[in-house]
């Protein structure tokens, strides 16, 4: 599923329009983006949680030239289920 199929499932669930759902996933994806810049973590009860974590420097070895490249220091954003979640997929 993309985006838009995301969207229009989402739209026909909540009752809203296309463009209306279009604006809150906008709106969603915009308030992690903030929040987690801001170096806070957002957890959601029954879904799961959103964290920047930080991935140090490294040396890693470039698959082709075999050669060392450093790799700079770096923040990922990251997600993790929760068990709540998770157990609906294996009741």
């Amino acid at each position: 599923m993309n985006k838009a199929e995301f969207i229009k499932v989402m739209a026909d669930k909540a009752g809203f329009t296309q463009k209306d759902a279009g604006i809150a996933f906008e709106a969603m994806v915009a308030t992690i983006v903030e929040t987690l810049k801001a170096g806070d973590k957002i957890a959601i009860a029954g879904f799961g949680s959103y964290e920047l974590k930080k991935k140090a420097a490294a040396v890693k070895i470039n698959p082709l030239t075999k050669k060392k490249v450093k790799v700079a220091a770096k923040n990922v954003p990251a997600f993790k289920f929760g068990n709540s979640f998770k157990q609906i997929f294996n009741a």
